[in-house]
Formats: C-alpha cells, sequence, structure tokens
C-alpha cells in the first residue's frame, strides 16, 4: 500500500483484483465475470430477482442488465417468466445449465479465498472484517437517511423501477405525476 492510497482506493482496488483474479479461473467454463457474477446474485438469492434487482445487486443500469440477461437466456444460463403480481416484470431464475456449475464457481472462489487469505492471521482477519462491516452499515445507513429525506439517489429509483419481493408493483405514472403536481 502507498502512502497516498486511500481507504477507499485500497477497498476498491482490493476488491477488483480479487474480482479479476476470480474472472481468469472461470473463463474456461464459459463464463466472463458479468455472467459468473450474476448467477452468483441469483444462486444465494432465496427467490427469483427482477431484473432491477438484479442491477442494484450488480450495481449497472437496468437497460445495461437486460442486454446480459437476453444473453445468459439464450445461452440456456436463466430462465426469465412474467411476474405474477406484475405482467410488466420479469422474474429471473437460474437455468439447469448454471445450477450445475454453481458448486464448481464456489469451489473455485473458495480455493482463490483460501489462497488469497492463506498467510493472514485469523485475528487481523476477524478485525478487517469487523472494520469493513461498520463501514458499509454506515454507508448503508447514509444511504436509506437520503431516501427518506427526499434526496435523489439512485438505488432508491432502481427498487421502485420493478416488482419487489414483497409483490409491490411499478407505481402508475398518472398517479406519481398528479401527486408531484399537488393533486389527488
Amino acid at each position: 500500500m502507498s502512502n497516498n492510497e486511500t481507504f477507499g482506493q485500497l477497498i476498491h482496488g482490493t476488491a477488483r483484483a480479487w474480482r479479476q483474479k476470480l474472472d481468469e479461473r472461470l473463463k474456461p467454463m464459459g463464463l466472463s465475470q458479468a455472467k459468473w457474477r450474476t448467477l452468483m446474485h441469483l444462486s444465494i438469492a432465496q427467490d427469483a430477482l427482477t431484473q432491477a434487482e438484479i442491477a442494484a445487486r450488480l450495481g449497472v443500469e437496468e437497460p445495461t442488465v437486460v442486454a446480459l440477461l437476453h444473453r445468459l437466456e439464450q445461452e440456456a444460463w436463466i430462465t426469465r417468466t412474467n411476474s405474477t403480481h406484475d405482467r410488466r416484470c420479469k422474474m429471473v431464475l437460474l437455468g439447469r445449465r448454471a445450477q450445475r456449475v454453481i458448486v464448481q464457481i464456489n469451489a473455485t472462489a473458495d480455493k482463490l479465498r483460501h489462497e488469497l487469505l492463506a498467510d493472514i492471521t485469523k485475528s487481523d482477519l476477524k478485525t478487517c472484517m469487523k472494520v469493513l462491516a461498520r463501514v458499509r452499515k454506515r454507508a448503508e445507513e447514509s444511504d436509506s437517511d437520503q431516501a427518506t429525506m427526499g434526496q435523489p439517489f439512485s438505488r432508491v429509483f432502481v427498487r421502485r423501477n420493478g416488482q419487489t419481493k414483497q409483490g409491490h408493483s411499478i407505481p402508475r405514472k398518472s398517479a406519481n405525476s398528479r401527486r408531484s403536481r399537488g393533486l389527488k
């Protein structure tokens, strides 16, 4: 670590380098970073995810995810179905091909994790994880504070841009436009 590197740069650079290393190991399976990250988010989700939820988890815009999901569906990695609550919303599930490969992805990720953390003491790792958890919690609290104050924030918009797991639908434009003009 250089003296000029900030905490944020170190976190970002470490995560990027880790993903790139895993990406190199998963390429022989025919998986790009965008593909395996999407598959992993789907595999750890308890239910099907909407396209908007996947975009939020990947940290990209929804149109980017739509193109990625189209490729994944063509290659039989995922399946997409219309939501039972909102026909405008697509629900995404792992396809059979992906279900067989998830075990290999996890094994490869576990092996890499052990290699990268091999000479780090349990005490140091525990301290590092506690610090990162606190920083993430503060950042997430900051995000929710901004959302409740009515300030524009992209993640809040993304969540509203599709059906949630609780079955809430996309707000109608007419209702939103009337509210913004003060009409009921």
